[in-house]
C-alpha cells in the first residue's frame, strides 16, 4: 500500500508541474499580453514598458518561468487588481476558501447521504414507483439550473417564511475567528449561537449546490447496484441464505462502490473549484464569487491563483480516490 501511495505521489508532483507550464504559458498568450490587458486603455508606450520591466517581461522565457514558479512555490502570485485591490492574492485566497470548502462538504454530505440509499433501493426495486420517481427527481435535479434552484430557495425559505438567512456567511459580527471555517470557530470557542448561525447561512447554498451532485451520485449508484445484483455470486450468496444486510454490505454495496466513488470525487473537485453561480446568488464570499470577479475585472493575480488551486484540488482529489480505490478493490494496487 505504501508503494502504491509512493508511487502516485511522484505523479502528482509531475502533474502539479506540467499545470505551472500551462499556467505560465496561458498568461503569456492573453490578447496582447499581461500588460495590455491591466492596462487596457490606460496604456501609454511609458507605461507598458515600466511595468514589462517590472514583470521581468523583457527576460528569456526560461527566466521568466523559473521566476514564477520561485514565487508560486512562496506562495506569492501578486497584488489584487480588482478582488481587493492592493491585497495579496494568497490572502484573499486563504481568506475565502474556507467559506468553500464549508459549502462544498455541506453540499457533498446532502447529496451522498441522500443519492448512496436512494440508488441502491431504487436499484433493488427497479421499475417500481420509487425507482421511476427517483429517476425523475435525478433528471430534474440536472435539468434546473442552479442559480434557478437558488432563486427559489431563496424566495421561498428566506423571504416567504423567513425561516433562514437570505445571504451572506453570517450575522455575528463579533465571532472569534481561529481557522476561517466558521462553524469550526463557533464550536472551538463555544460560540454556539456563532456556530448556529454559520450552520443557517450554509443550508441553502448547500442544498442548491447539491443538486447535480446528487443527480450524478444516484444516476451511478443506481446503475453499478444494477449490475452488481445481476452477478452469478450475488445470486449465490442468497441462495447460501445469507442476510439481507450480509449481501448488502459485504457483496452488492461493496463491489458497487468503484464508480460511485469516482462520481463523489469527480463533483468533490468541481464543488472546491468554486461554485461561481450559488456563491453569486447568495453573495456567500467565497472562492467561486472571487473567481466570478477576477474573470470580469481581469485582476490576473487572483485568477491564476485561483486557477491553480482549482487544478491542483482536482488532482488531490484524484489522488485520495485512487487510494480509495486501492482499499476497496485490493487488485488495483497490482496496476
Amino acid at each position: 500500500m505504501l508503494k502504491f501511495i509512493t508511487r502516485r505521489l511522484l505523479q502528482l508532483v509531475v502533474v502539479v508541474f506540467i499545470l505551472s507550464i500551462l499556467l505560465f504559458a496561458w498568461l503569456r498568450a492573453l490578447p496582447g499580453g499581461v500588460v495590455s490587458a491591466m492596462l487596457g486603455e490606460r496604456a501609454t508606450p511609458e507605461s507598458r514598458a515600466a511595468l514589462t520591466e517590472a514583470f521581468g517581461l523583457d527576460q528569456p522565457i526560461y527566466v521568466q518561468y523559473w521566476k514564477f514558479l520561485s514565487r508560486a512555490l512562496q506562495g506569492d502570485f501578486g497584488v489584487s487588481t480588482a478582488v481587493q485591490t492592493g491585497k495579496p492574492a494568497t490572502e484573499i485566497l486563504l481568506e475565502r476558501f474556507p467559506g468553500t470548502i464549508e459549502l462544498s462538504v455541506v453540499a457533498l454530505t446532502i447529496a451522498i447521504c441522500l443519492a448512496v440509499p436512494l440508488g441502491y433501493v431504487a436499484a433493488r426495486k427497479r421499475a417500481s414507483v420509487i425507482d421511476n420517481l427517483s429517476i425523475v427527481g435525478s433528471l430534474v435535479g440536472v435539468a434546473v439550473p442552479v442559480f434557478f434552484l437558488a432563486f427559489v430557495l431563496q424566495y421561498v425559505f428566506a423571504q416567504q417564511l423567513d425561516w433562514l438567512p437570505v445571504s451572506g456567511r453570517s450575522e455575528v459580527r463579533d465571532a472569534t475567528s481561529v481557522t476561517g471555517f466558521f462553524v469550526l470557530d463557533g464550536l472551538l470557542t463555544r460560540e454556539w449561537d456563532a456556530a448556529w448561525d454559520a450552520f443557517k447561512h450554509l443550508i441553502l447554498p448547500g442544498i442548491a449546490l447539491a443538486s447535480i451532485p446528487f443527480a450524478m451520485i444516484f444516476r451511478i449508484t443506481r446503475a453499478s447496484v444494477l449490475e452488481v445484483l445481476d452477478e452469478d455470486f450475488v445470486r449465490t450468496a442468497q441462495a447460501k441464505g445469507l442476510s439481507h444486510r450480509v449481501v448488502r454490505g459485504r457483496h452488492v454495496m461493496r463491489n458497487a462502490l468503484l464508480p460511485v466513488v469516482t462520481a463523489i470525487g469527480l463533483q468533490t473537485g468541481a464543488l472546491l473549484a468554486g461554485a461561481v453561480l450559488t456563491e453569486t446568488v447568495f453573495n456567500f464570499g467565497g472562492v467561486g464569487e472571487a473567481l466570478k470577479v477576477s474573470f470580469t475585472e481581469r485582476d490576473y493575480p487572483v485568477l491564476q491563483l485561483l486557477i491553480f488551486v482549482a487544478a491542483i484540488t482536482y488532482v488531490l482529489v484524484n489522488l485520495i480516490v485512487d487510494i480509495l480505490y486501492a482499499v476497496i478493490d485490493p487488485r488495483v494496487r497490482t496496476r
